[in-house]
């Protein structure tokens, strides 16, 4: 795109940005002549992608910020208005939002709320922060036909985001969500009305109790033994963080009513958008858990838990005397997993639960391992795409299908679990919750979570697994993409990390019941699978590779070092294509 244009769509956005804050942004980068940063901004329209938006807040067509979101929610309620005509006409249409902790999370929510109302759709918008989680439940609890969260998830401070949702509680898969682009795509005006009016019209409701209790309620029904809990919640402390984002409220309340212990880290109980006490509001990251984890050391707790900002995710730290009085390992969201699976599963047979065709749902770069602990319970495991919306069409297609199966555990490598099916997205409180129960299980028993990881592996192999991401920002960024990918499609490699590959699967035009994605995966001779796809919300290429090793005579320590050699390679190659 030229300067001309550049400039002229600079130009454009001033005039139709009603947040005063945003566009003086680009008329101090007009007066300045930051032709760089002009173009970063207004190269392209953020883009709306398959799960909604994601980006750097700011003024500008290629920033998250008020006049971007609420062209978004009118092509959302235009899309809406066509695809169920028979509640358009009748004027019974629903939307819900939440939002986090964000800056203008709650500007943003309000806004596209009204934009709901304008469009004659009752807007359900909750008071104040609420987690990803409950926004799924509450499209369902309230009848609602869509639903917006607005979260950057665990991005850093300067992201923000919007995440669609349809009338079942998941994010928008084919064909809502390409109609729904399509529409927004097409929005050349905005319906608008006050909130005054939006109030008296009836076209807006404030909630939060209505929801919380009934969503609280839910995830204790969903745990199996509350004698256990009822008889031994004393003998578990546990350390908690929301990393400054929205879990305290449900995670507190429902451990609390419990009756366990629950610390909350004080400095990152409040939700605040700028993080300040973490580079990265994340759990995946060591750091992220470092002030609760020295809690956790100082109050001797028996695990320490996380969520991100918009509590869907969820990660823990647990003791681990092998390395120390005080030390503690964080879990890997693929090991979690597979505990979670173990627990889910062995407390079903016991308890003589277990449907006549129970089936766990992981993605296709999960951990292999989770495969292995399901079929020792007779659990069938289906592999899905990356993203939890992939996990609730499988869901879906079970409920609506006459099969029989019976969805029991849904699970991603990256922090993602669902343990109940009234919500149809990971839930960090629910999982939450349930590692609490399973603690304290195993403690009952006199095995700690390390103890019963040890010994799945000693059952199953010892899984380790790697993951890669390399962000390529700016307006060159995605043809750089394309071209590492278009490599790795016209040339793929014979060997990676010293061992054979046997197989490629390139989804591009799907396999099977895999719909197309952008993912290639590469089969290597000793079981190892390596995985390649661009992220669908930010810059950047991810890589993961998992692998096996036999436990054998050598014991864990040797499994766990063979694989570390085999990983390490693995990451040799990658890195010399993306040049890392």
């Amino acid at each position: 795109m030229d300067k001309n244009a550049i400039l002229d769509r600079a130009k454009e956005y001033i005039t139709k940005e009603t947040n005063p804050l945003f566009s003086a942004e680009v008329e101090k980068l007009l007066t300045a002549g930051d032709f760089t940063e002009l173009e970063d901004r207004f190269y392209r329209n953020l883009e709306f992608g398959t799960g909604g938006l994601r980006g750097v807040i700011g003024g500008g067509y290629n920033r998250m910020n008020t006049l971007v979101v609420k062209s978004a929610t009118q092509g959302l309620a235009g899309y809406l208005l066509k695809a169920v005509p028979g509640k358009a006409a009748a004027g019974t249409l629903k939307a819900v939002i939440a939002y986090d902790s964000r800056h203008y999370s709650a500007e943003f929510a309000e806004a596209s709320a009204l934009i709901f109302a304008a469009n004659g759709i009752k807007a359900y918008l909750f008071s104040s922060l609420r987690p990803t989680p409950e926004l799924s439940f509450a499209i369902r609890y309230l009848g609602c036909d869509t639903g917006i969260v607005v979260t950057a998830s665990h991005n850093p401070p300067q992201y923000n985001g919007y995440k669609a949702y349809w009338n079942d509680g998941s994010q928008v898969i084919p064909p809502h969500d390409q109609g729904i682009i399509d529409e927004v795509n097409a929005v050349t005006e905005i319906k608008e009305i006050s909130q005054d009016e939006a109030l008296r019209r009836g076209f807006l409701e404030i909630i939060d109790r209505e929801v919380d209790e009934p969503y609280q309620s839910m995830v204790k029904s969903r745990l199996f033994r509350p004698d256990l809990i009822k008889a031994k919640a004393g003998e578990v402390k546990i350390v908690y963080t929301p990393l400054h984002g929205t879990g305290a409220k449900h995670v507190e309340k429902v451990l609390g009513d419990l009756g366990l212990k629950v610390i909350t880290v004080p400095e990152q109980r409040e939700g605040n958008g700028d993080f300040p006490t973490v580079a990265f509001p994340n759990p995946e990251e060591a750091a992220a858990l470092d002030m609760a984890i020295q809690l956790g050391k100082k109050e001797k707790a028996d695990v320490v838990m996380a969520t991100d900002p918009d509590a869907d995710r969820f990660g823990i730290a647990v003791p681990d005397k092998d390395r120390g009085r005080k030390a503690y390992t964080l879990l890997t969201g693929n090991q979690l997993g597979a505990l979670l699976a173990d627990y889910i599963f062995l407390s079903l047979n016991e308890l003589g639960k277990m449907p006549a065709k129970p089936v766990m749902v992981n993605t296709i770069v999960t951990t292999g391992m989770q495969k292995r602990v399901a079929a020792s319970y007779g659990v069938e495991c289906i592999e899905c795409l990356t993203g939890f919306k992939w996990i609730a069409d499988v869901m879906r297609r079970y409920e609506q299908d006459g099969s029989g199966k019976t969805f029991v555990f849904g699970t991603e490598e990256s922090y993602g679990f669902l343990v109940e099916t009234e919500v149809r997205d990971k839930d960090g409180v629910s999982a939450a919750a349930l590692t609490a129960e399973m603690t304290l299980y195993w403690r009952s028993l006199g095995k700690s979570l390390l103890n019963r990881l040890d010994e799945l592996y000693r059952k199953n192999g010892y899984w380790q697994e790697l993951g890669i991401s390399k962000y390529f920002p700016g307006p060159e960024g995605p043809a750089i993409m394309k071209g590492i990918m278009d490599t790795y499609r016209s040339n793929p490699p014979a060997i990676l990390g010293g061992i054979k590959v046997t197989g490629v699967r390139d989804l591009a035009r799907g396999s099977g019941e895999l719909p197309a994605s952008d993912v290639l995966q590469f089969f290597l001779e000793d079981g190892t699978v390596v995985s390649a796809r661009p992220s669908g919300t930010e810059p950047k290429i991810k890589f993961y590779a998992t692998c096996c090793a036999d436990v054998g005579k050598g014991g864990l320590q040797a499994a766990r070092e063979e694989a570390a050699r085999k990983l390490e390679a693995i990451k040799g190659d990658i890195n010399r294509v993306i040049g890392n």
